[in-house]
């Protein structure tokens, strides 16, 4: 079989830049934890003006600069030497709390290399690898990638999208979290509603302990926090129930989704956040899927597995999830809203 040049430098070319986008991911990291992007995000600087602001050696930031504004990710002006954020590279680096937390998601990618080991025996024996066993890093990551699309989205789209639940969390309604890990998104709301009632839950000590702190940080007096699996909470009558991004890692999705169906109030609802993905395949084969792909297989996947789970999978798709809900005893199900990174679901009894 012959070889197309054009075809070969085509991918050539891409992978060139792929393995750019890697060797990158760490200096990425550095440029979060140390500041860098925060301090460019405040004006031009040239390699030395950056070192002296942010307490770092001016030989390592020349190179990591440069690095930088080949990826594309800061601009640099010859005539004056200066390196500088534009708006839409500074939203997405140099803001925890923006809409589009680029840099935090990168904690995510250090986690899968701490765990590497472990994915390759996974690989070989079909084992898998419990949350709690990952590096922290990863809980770190997972709640600044996802709280920026809570951030974006939660409020002013997703819960208005469910039909009555404003109403019901302005009034007053109780409210779980399942799957809550840091509790960015039960405070997100617990804040909007202050007459509503939350609780937590997670079966991870750490990530509730963490959501704990969070909650009294903000001086939230509404929510609260509780180890538990999503088929194990015992408190039942509540108006809203909630999944974010964590069904499709659980050992027994559907004995979750029955879970709660039997802890909802006969008029209650329940939110499925889910990554966004086609039920096929091929509907998948995007620059979003690969990312979710890459997470699924060395992330989500092997949390199921670990329990003996189905192991749903990042993609899973509208088709398994609505089969999900209802095997659990929901009788009405519908797409409610969707963004590039996620597909939203109201399911009622």
């Amino acid at each position: 079989m012959g070889i197309d040049e054009t075809r070969l430098n085509t991918f050539l070319g891409k992978a060139v830049e792929d393995l750019g986008a890697a060797i990158s991911a760490t200096l990425i990291l550095a440029g979060d934890r140390l500041g860098l992007y925060k301090a460019l995000a405040e004006g031009p600087l040239t390699p030395a003006a950056l070192a002296e602001r942010t307490g770092t050696h001016e030989r390592y930031l020349r190179e990591w600069l440069a690095n930088q504004a080949a990826g594309g990710y800061v601009t640099y002006d010859p005539g004056s030497g200066e390196y500088r954020l534009e708006p839409e590279q500074a939203l997405c680096l140099a803001d925890p709390a923006s809409p589009v937390d680029l840099a935090g998601a990168y904690y995510i990618i250090e986690a899968v290399f701490h765990a590497l080991d472990r994915t390759v025996d996974n690989f070989r024996t079909g084992a898998g690898l419990e949350w709690g066993d990952h590096h922290a890093c990863l809980f770190h990551g997972t709640e600044r990638f996802f709280r920026a699309g809570y951030n974006a989205h939660l409020l002013g789209e997703w819960l208005p999208a469910l039909d009555g639940v404003v109403a019901k969390l302005t009034a007053g309604a109780q409210v779980a979290d399942v799957g809550c890990g840091h509790g960015a998104s039960t405070l997100l709301m617990a804040r909007a509603y202050p007459r509503s009632r939350f609780v937590g839950y997670d079966y991870h000590p750490e990530s509730i302990r963490v959501a704990g702190e969070r909650a009294r940080e903000a001086g939230l007096e509404n929510a609260r926090f509780e180890v538990a699996d999503a088929t194990g909470y015992g408190e039942r009558d509540f108006d809203l129930i909630a999944f974010f991004d964590c069904l499709h890692d659980m050992a027994d999705p559907v004995g979750a989704a029955r879970h709660a169906r039997q802890a909802l109030k006969p008029d209650g609802h329940c939110l499925l956040v889910e990554p966004f993905a086609g039920d096929n395949v091929e509907d998948n084969l995007n620059p979003v899927g690969r990312v979710y792909y890459g997470a699924s297989s060395q992330i989500c996947v092997p949390v199921s597995l670990a329990r003996h789970g189905p192991a749903l999978g990042a993609q899973a798709g509208e088709a398994r999830l609505r089969a999900v809900m209802e095997a659990g005893g929901f009788g009405r199900f519908r797409r409610a809203a969707q963004t590039p990174f996620n597909l939203v679901f109201e399911a009622r009894p």
